[in-house]
């Protein structure tokens, strides 16, 4: 392979997490006995512009066209995000009721009803199917495909220019970067503005979150690789702003050249990316070495568990939940089952492992004595709202970045 924003072959492989299925194929009951296909999940950097991703890459099709469970934003604190990312936005660019906004990969809508319901126009693109007709149903307009200059040209000759363009949790997702960039500007207006927002590598690896790594997620991103990638397309990062969402990412704000002064953000997390060596091979297979321990840290704790007796479940069931369960063979053994409060996972099983997944509502009715917390990056919500479980004696295990019973 090479590397999709300079074409380089020089791509060192410093993480290898071994054979998955992909983390949101959650399959009906009916399909128990179906095969599973396993794809190689491992991450390669790019010796020559530094962006990391992955070395293999899964059909899209496969990941988001059979019937794709995952809703953006069930969480308070992830619907709080996306409107305080609406409200800024219409803020600082001085949006009008007649100015255009599009979301790429805009899923059931969550941010593009927060820009509707502040006065703005919107337009969602996204791949999946049953997630658009979720959105349309909600009065969220949103067509159904995956986004490229093809569809950005029809798309202009129908709506016009658009004002923003935001990808939230999208940009990595996506392999041909070209395509993408050459529909966004198609479809731009000539001062409009492109937003993306996407986990930050560094907190990646300042964190331990391996577990975010999955074949969705085909870039994990940095500042350094996209200054001269989108340079390279006359374009420029003239601002980022760091954000807690999702264990920790990065908001950047991009437009064509000259548009905008270049604010200070943009040199000051350079410096910050160059400081903690992202690029060192040396700082990577450290990280992998961390991974490694991490995994026999949290199995050790699991085995030691289930020999003195205790029931395990675990609590959610995000994307990276699954990695981390299938990477540290954690399964049926030592899971009773996975709760969620999505509907589109309830009364379905793991990818991995078939583990049946059920309404929150079970775990106050088992009342296991650990439930092990997979979507810990929204662990102070879900604890509070599962505050009648450690009430009743029950007890959190969280497992990124130390295993820890809370």
């Amino acid at each position: 392979m090479k590397c999709r924003a300079c074409n380089s072959l020089k791509l060192y492989k410093f993480l290898d997490l071994g054979c998955h299925p992909p983390s949101d194929q959650f399959r009906r009951l009916s399909q128990i006995n179906e095969p599973v296909v396993f794809y190689p999940l491992n991450v390669v950097i790019c010796d020559e512009c530094g962006l990391v991703q992955l070395g293999y890459i899964v059909n899209p099709k496969v990941l988001y066209q059979e019937e794709y469970p995952y809703e953006s934003s069930i969480t308070e604190t992830g619907r709080k995000h996306y409107f305080e990312f609406a409200k800024s936005v219409v803020n600082r660019f001085n949006l009008k009721k007649d100015d255009y906004v599009m979301d790429i990969g805009s899923n059931v809508g969550v941010l593009l009803g927060s820009f509707k319901k502040i006065g703005v126009k919107i337009q969602g693109v996204d791949p999946a199917p049953n997630i658009c007709d979720i959105a349309n149903d909600r009065g969220i307009p949103t067509c159904n495909s995956f986004f490229s200059k093809d569809f950005a040209i029809d798309l202009k000759r129908e709506k016009g220019e658009f004002k923003v363009i935001t990808g939230t949790n999208v940009f990595a997702h996506i392999d041909d970067w070209d395509d993408l960039l050459e529909g966004v500007k198609e479809l731009l207006s000539k001062k409009g503005v492109f937003i993306i927002e996407s986990p930050h590598f560094l907190h990646l690896l300042e964190s331990l979150e391996y577990d975010t790594i999955y074949h969705e997620h085909l870039s994990y991103i940095s500042i350094e690789p996209l200054v001269t990638y989108f340079d390279k397309h006359e374009m420029e990062i003239f601002r980022v702003e760091n954000k807690d969402i999702h264990g920790g990412s990065i908001r950047i704000f991009i437009s064509r050249k000259g548009n905008f002064e270049i604010d200070a953000s943009v040199p000051n997390i350079l410096k910050k990316e160059r400081r903690c060596q992202l690029r060192d091979h040396k700082t990577l297979d450290r990280f992998s070495e961390k991974v490694k321990d991490n995994r026999l840290k949290l199995v050790k704790l699991i085995h030691q568990l289930k020999s003195e007796g205790s029931s395990i479940v675990a609590v959610s069931a995000p994307a990276k939940g699954m990695t981390l369960l299938n990477y540290c063979k954690i399964g049926s053994e030592s899971l009773d089952y996975i709760t969620e409060k999505s509907k589109l996972k309830i009364d379905r099983i793991s990818p991995s492992d078939n583990i049946k997944v059920v309404s929150d509502d079970r775990l106050l009715q088992t009342k296991p004595d650990f439930a092990l917390l997979l979507a810990w990056n929204f662990s102070d919500e879900i604890i509070a709202n599962l505050h009648e479980y450690t009430a009743q004696g029950g007890k959190f295990i969280i497992p990124i970045p130390e295993p820890t019973i809370v």
